[in-house]
């Protein structure tokens, strides 16, 4: 799904359904929330 910074390091995160992103819910390089929504996906 997407790369996420932490640390410095790069960490892929992988989704745990399967679907199409109908939306994406952050922008490029914008700050992050441990549970925070990035996506929904259908």
């Amino acid at each position: 799904m997407c790369i996420i910074e932490a640390m410095k390091l790069m960490n892929e995160i992988e989704s745990e359904v399967a679907g199409t992103v109908r939306e994406i819910l952050v922008k490029n390089a914008e700050p992050v929330e441990y549970g925070q929504t990035l996506f929904i996906v259908e």
